[in-house]
């Protein structure tokens, strides 16, 4: 019997845009495919938009195919809009295809988005049951993972409050306790997890990797690439719908990295979004002179400009920025507010300039990258955002630790302080 759980075969799905079809809302970047709604965030290099066609339709995904072997851990990886969370939600029966097919082996659980296959009205208890029965699963057996479910989610004083209730980071400890613990063959796992505090994260991808210890199939959407190198073995990259590069992970992130970037240019221009009441419009690393340079001295000042676009008053919004090693792990994260609450409070409409500088000898020399995102703080919601943008450099061009023959280790330079705090003489014993 072959061991394929999952076979895709020229899978595509259209959505139509514009007027007499779905209407625009501004939410996840994940749900902009599905809602029929408006371009990918793309950047402008003067090329057609090929994810869209001239008759108001746009292509989510086109003549994709791939296989999945059981046990396997299969990373997803694309820019926003690209198409995964649409293939996922083929994958969990969710969405139909508009073309081609696809065949599974073995139960399906998915966590796509926060609040999938919950009844907001029935409590934290009854949808462990609903999720279960959904799954095909007998009482017993989910009454034989309750209490796993309840500990690993750890919201035992919950359970009888309707989920309606729950703050995003309990649905969503709960929403994974479910589907990793209720034995699916396969389980699909959407970047939604990154909306959990960082304990919950690693408390999931060790999760994770029981299950695929246990030889069932897992494929996981992120984009944290740190996460996607350390779980998954094969990797998938899709790019505007399209099935770009299938193989080994470590090549799949090389090719998501070095697709369409211009290493020698650390400017960014995204596309007018007319729905949205805000977004980001540019996004550059420049110097203390307001200069696009290809090297930036480890002692100077590094601003990251960002530019975006009030179309009207909207509270409750921030901007955050991350700064990414070559390893896209990310070093410093800051958001606006952070400096100055008021930035949560109404923000009236215009076109704003930030620069948000990183101070000199912090990060060693080496290469970086950059994702900023726009968000609402309440309830938690990304409203538009762009990722591993920017390539800059920063060289050492006179550093203390440089003249005297020393290497760079680490990641962050930060100076610590060294105090002698006593000195006294070596006695006889000693």
């Amino acid at each position: 019997m072959s061991d394929t759980v999952i076979r895709v075969e020229n899978l595509s799905k259209r959505y139509r845009i514009g007027g007499g079809g779905a209407h625009f809302k501004y939410g996840s970047l994940r749900d902009s495919l599905a809602n029929a709604a408006g371009a990918p965030i793309r950047r402008l290099r003067g090329s057609p938009d090929r994810h869209k066609e001239e008759n108001g339709y746009i292509w989510a995904l086109k003549d994709v195919s791939f296989e999945v072997k059981q046990g396997e851990v299969l990373g997803i990886i694309g820019r926003n809009g690209a198409g995964k969370t649409t293939l996922l939600k083929i994958l969990s029966r969710i969405t139909k295809p508009t073309k081609g097919q696809v065949r599974l082996r073995g139960r399906v659980g998915s966590l796509l988005e926060v609040g999938t296959g919950f009844h907001p009205e029935l409590t934290g208890s009854e949808n462990i049951y609903l999720n279960g029965a959904i799954l095909g699963m007998k009482k017993t057996e989910i009454e034989r993972k309750f209490d796993e479910i309840v500990d690993f989610a750890e919201i035992e004083q919950f359970l009888d409050t309707p989920v309606k209730h729950y703050s995003t980071g309990m649905y969503m400890r709960l929403a994974f306790s479910v589907a990793a613990h209720l034995e699916p063959e396969i389980l699909l796992v959407d970047e939604v997890l990154a909306v959990g505090d960082t304990a919950f994260q690693k408390k999931c991808m060790g999760k994770m990797g029981e299950i695929a210890k246990e030889g069932r199939t897992i494929l996981f959407v992120s984009h944290n690439m740190g996460a996607i190198g350390a779980l998954c073995r094969q990797g998938i990259f899709i790019n505007r719908g399209h099935n770009y590069h299938h193989g080994d992970i470590d090549s799949c992130i090389k090719a998501y990295l070095n697709f369409g970037v211009d290493d020698n240019f650390p400017f960014t221009k995204l596309e007018k979004i007319p729905e949205l009441p805000i977004q980001l419009l540019a996004i550059s690393v420049v110097n203390k002179f307001d200069e696009l340079i290809n090297d930036y001295p480890f002692n100077d000042h590094i601003y990251v400009k960002i530019e975006i676009i009030v179309r009207k008053c909207i509270t409750k919004v921030y901007l955050a920025v991350h700064i990414h090693d070559s390893d896209l792990s990310t070093l410093i994260f800051s958001r606006d507010f952070e400096s100055d609450s008021n930035l949560l409070l109404e923000r009236n409409p215009g076109v704003y300039t930030y620069l948000v500088e990183i101070p000199p000898s912090v990060l060693v020399p080496s290469r970086y990258r950059i994702s900023v995102h726009m968000a609402r703080s309440t309830p938690p919601q990304l409203i538009h955002g762009v990722d591993y943008i920017c390539p800059f450099e920063i060289i050492d061009a006179g550093s203390t630790r440089s003249a005297k023959g020393f290497p760079w280790i680490g990641k962050i330079a930060i100076p610590l302080k060294w105090t002698c705090t006593s000195v006294r003489e070596i006695s006889e014993k000693e």
